[in-house]
């Protein structure tokens, strides 16, 4: 009964107010969700939204913290922006952080207890192309053999929680964790420990990478020819090989600075705020880089600010959870709200709904 109809020209001011207006219906459906909950719907949004910020009595913890969470999930989100623009899906992002963890830390750890500022440099490094080689899986069997690399990048991320599982049970397992499924603290091993630089900021070497990585990020998408190819591949891949973009190489430098980013991210949370390898070192940033893109609309500066926003939600969530007891799954409903609404409003600003007329036989 219904159709889309393509609008002409959609609204560009309806282009900028997407997000916006998509964290305002989240907030209202969340709200009915906390309600049938039983809970306050208003309180609840207060201390996900308001309290983080502003609440004297917990803002002293969490501001820093704001930082501490946005950063992986920016730097994440820039890798993934670049392949989302070419229409190159990377959804294993989740496994590219995890594995650029278990490399830089194995790096680190073969080190132990030696003491040098080479070390940590080594363990960024090796981060990276951990992260790289595994988003290479995908992109090789996308060029030679046309998979699809949304199937298989997504598939590798439960390979690379397998594998995490074997070395800290394994090679990485710590001597002195009691028999643990862990690493070694990298906080006990000042060579490989990513710590704050200004005490209770939050600040860490993994948020100025972070910064650089915007900067960049934006000079590459936004006033380089490499961003032209990728808009172009993205926008009309019969006009991009026409200029003479190689498909393939996007392919895969699009999914290796992805993978890269991805890793380094894994890297930094690793030796920094959750301080070990461990069974539980999987956090679910990859996966919610993929909302903070899209909320960005894959630009790096709206990237960031959705990536605090998602952040936002983190710290939030975390307070709801124990001043309200709400479950863990309701917090993980509300961010995906976030992109559902996002891509349902996206939709209606680039298409109409019109009644289909029906014909006469």
């Amino acid at each position: 009964m219904f159709k889309l109809e393509r609008r002409p020209t959609p609204s560009k001011a309806m282009v900028v107010l997407t997000p916006v207006l998509a964290v305002v219906l989240t907030m209202i459906a969340g709200g009915i969700l906390f309600a049938i909950l039983g809970k306050n719907p208003f309180e609840a949004i207060r201390i996900i939204f308001w309290d983080p910020l502003f609440n004297e009595v917990v803002a002293s913890y969490t501001r820093p913290q704001l930082l501490v969470k946005a950063a992986p999930l920016i730097t994440i989100a820039l890798g993934l922006s670049f392949g989302y623009r070419a229409n190159i899906w990377n959804i294993g992002a989740e496994g590219q952080f995890i594995m650029g963890a278990i490399a830089g830390g194995a790096v680190g750890l073969a080190f132990y207890p030696t003491e040098s500022v080479l070390i940590f440099p080594l363990m960024v490094l090796a981060g990276a192309i951990g992260g790289f080689l595994w988003a290479m899986i995908p992109a090789f069997l996308k060029i030679k053999f046309n998979a699809n690399e949304i199937l298989v990048s997504l598939m590798l991320v439960y390979v690379a929680i397998n594998f995490l599982g074997a070395m800290v049970t394994g090679p990485l397992r710590s001597p002195v964790g009691m028999n643990f499924p862990v690493s070694r603290n990298f906080n006990e091993y000042p060579s490989a420990y990513n710590g704050e630089l200004i005490a209770n900021t939050g600040l860490h070497m993994g948020i100025f990478v972070t910064l650089a990585a915007v900067i960049v990020s934006y000079i590459l998408l936004k006033h380089h020819i490499f961003g032209f190819q990728v808009r172009t591949a993205g926008q009309s891949p019969r006009a991009a090989k026409f200029s003479g973009v190689n498909p393939n190489i996007t392919i895969a430098i699009c999914l290796g600075i992805s993978g890269g980013l991805a890793g380094m991210a894994g890297l930094f949370e690793v030796t920094g705020p959750a301080g070990k390898l461990s069974t539980n070192f999987p956090l679910g940033y990859g996966f919610t880089a993929i909302i903070v893109a899209f909320l960005g609309r894959l630009n790096p500066i709206g990237i960031t600010f959705a990536g605090l926003l998602m952040a936002l939600t983190y710290i939030g969530g975390e307070l709801a959870q124990f001043q309200l007891s709400v479950p863990a799954a309701s917090i993980q409903v509300f961010q995906g709200m976030l992109l559902f609404f996002m891509l349902a409003v996206d939709i209606l600003v680039t298409f109409r709904i019109r009644l289909a007329s029906r014909e006469v036989a």
